[in-house]
């Protein structure tokens, strides 16, 4: 049975299949024809899309709803919402002078925001199908909530107010436990802390401010008799050590991330690790033989994918992708000798896109550009795109922003002529900047300003 297959990978034992998760969150919803507004406001919705995703794509595992705004919505954050995409945090509460825990800053009730309804969506689900499927319930990392209610200042606070950071995230992560303790309660199988936001932090700095706080989630998780996972987004090759010190059950990396190179450190602390079929350029914009042939190219790349491995997208999937896709990618996985017939013959089905490279050097103004994987649905994206436009007042005399997408062909081939290896990235005239690092705002001005001088000296 799938749900056991899942169990097994997250208690560390030998599983006779590979397990199979697939994050369909909003996508869930475009399979009944719900936008992922009226899909994430309505528990009726919730359901009938959750099992149509147990019809279509077999999964092991699944999670009940991928929203990381549910708690910042709560805590004061103005949402904007979109057709497509989960919302995305426009206001901070916590931002300038309002610098602070306030009293308006309290841990979630079971009757705020949109609890009721998902906790309504997550009983019925169970009762539905969780004798069959591991529910994952995910909830947003003390980082990334954090960051929600600060803002990008709060990057300045690690550097500067390190006493501050580690009070604010304490706060998150009793919010994070106090959101683990009503889903385990209305029957998750699976906590998973969705912080995407780490990937952006050094392993030093997250040892030294952040270690306690997740280590107080995954401890009330494991004394609940649930099991855990750690998502993280973006190039977090670096941090998978300081992850596994952590003591989740298991980790959860996108395609930023070597996935053999990432279960060696994963193996050594015994933890289970989960990823990373690429979102846009496979599960969005490929074929059927694109994805089975990432699949089996996942499996083949794994010395031992009978313990502590479960194959799923590498984020939650794009709204809009084919279900024929994730079909493919559920039959590779379940199937995955009979598959390799499909794919003999392979080749790529993506387009070798002519794009005009800017002209750096005769261009008057420093050209900065953004290259994100989805700014209205990655949270590193969107601080890092934070970062630059709240840096704009300053710059806008010697310099222009560019914006580019992962999820938008054109800007994929790019991406891919530029070279940039890790997003979300930032680059200054044609070089990069930081990468998967969401710069201070300081530091990229004076980076622009001598960008500018070298140019007109």
């Amino acid at each position: 049975m799938g749900k056991e297959l899942i169990y097994k990978a997250l208690r560390h034992e030998k599983t006779d299949s590979i397990p199979w998760v697939p994050f369909a969150g909003v996508h869930a919803g475009q399979l009944k024809g719900y936008t992922a507004e009226q899909m994430l406001k309505n528990s009726d919705n919730i359901v009938e899309s959750l099992i149509e995703v147990q019809k279509l794509y077999m999964p092991d595992g699944m999670p009940v709803l991928f929203d990381l705004q549910v708690e910042a919505e709560i805590l004061g954050c103005d949402l904007l919402w979109a057709k497509d995409n989960p919302p995305s945090v426009h206001s901070h509460p916590l931002e300038g002078e309002n610098k602070g825990i306030p009293c308006t800053c309290k841990i979630p009730t079971k009757e705020d925001g949109r609890i009721p309804v998902i906790l309504d969506a997550m009983e019925r689900v169970k009762k539905e199908i969780g004798d069959k499927v591991a529910l994952y319930g995910l909830i947003c990392g003390p980082l990334t909530l954090a960051s929600h209610l600060r803002g990008t200042e709060l990057f300045t606070d690690m550097m500067k107010d390190k006493e501050y950071v580690v009070e604010l995230l304490d706060f998150c992560a009793q919010v994070a436990i106090k959101m683990a303790e009503y889903y385990i309660d209305a029957g998750m199988d699976v906590i998973a802390v969705v912080d995407p936001l780490i990937s952006q932090v050094s392993p030093k700095m997250i040892s030294k401010l952040m270690h306690d706080a997740y280590t107080s989630v995954f401890d009330y998780i494991r004394s609940r008799g649930a099991l855990s996972c750690f998502f993280v987004c973006g190039n977090a090759s670096k941090q998978i050590r300081v992850m596994c010190e952590m003591e989740p059950d298991g980790i959860s990396v996108d395609e930023n991330v070597n996935l053999p190179e990432a279960k060696k450190i994963s193996d050594e602390f015994n933890i289970c690790i989960a990823g990373n079929i690429p979102l846009t350029t496979t599960m969005l914009h490929g074929t059927q033989q694109d994805n089975i042939k990432c699949v089996l190219d996942e499996i083949d790349s794994i010395e031992d994918t009978s313990r502590n491995f479960i194959i799923s997208p590498g984020c939650d999937m794009p709204y809009a992708t084919p279900r024929e896709n994730t079909i493919a990618c559920s039959q590779a996985v379940k199937n995955p000798e009979s598959s390799r017939e499909l794919v003999k013959n392979y080749s790529s089905s993506f387009d070798d896109i002519e794009v005009d490279i800017p002209d750096y050097a005769g261009s008057d103004k420093v050209i900065v550009e953004l290259f994100l994987l989805d700014p209205n649905q990655c949270a590193a994206c969107q601080y890092m795109k934070a970062s630059a436009m709240d840096s704009l007042p300053e710059i806008s005399d010697i310099a222009e922003v560019r914006e580019y997408k992962y999820f938008i062909k054109e800007d994929i081939a790019r991406t891919q002529k530029m070279g940039v290896a890790q997003l979300p990235s930032l680059y200054i005239d044609g070089e990069c900047a930081w990468s998967s690092i969401i710069p201070p705002r300081e530091e990229l001005i004076d980076a622009v300003h001598a960008a500018y001088d070298k140019k007109h000296q």
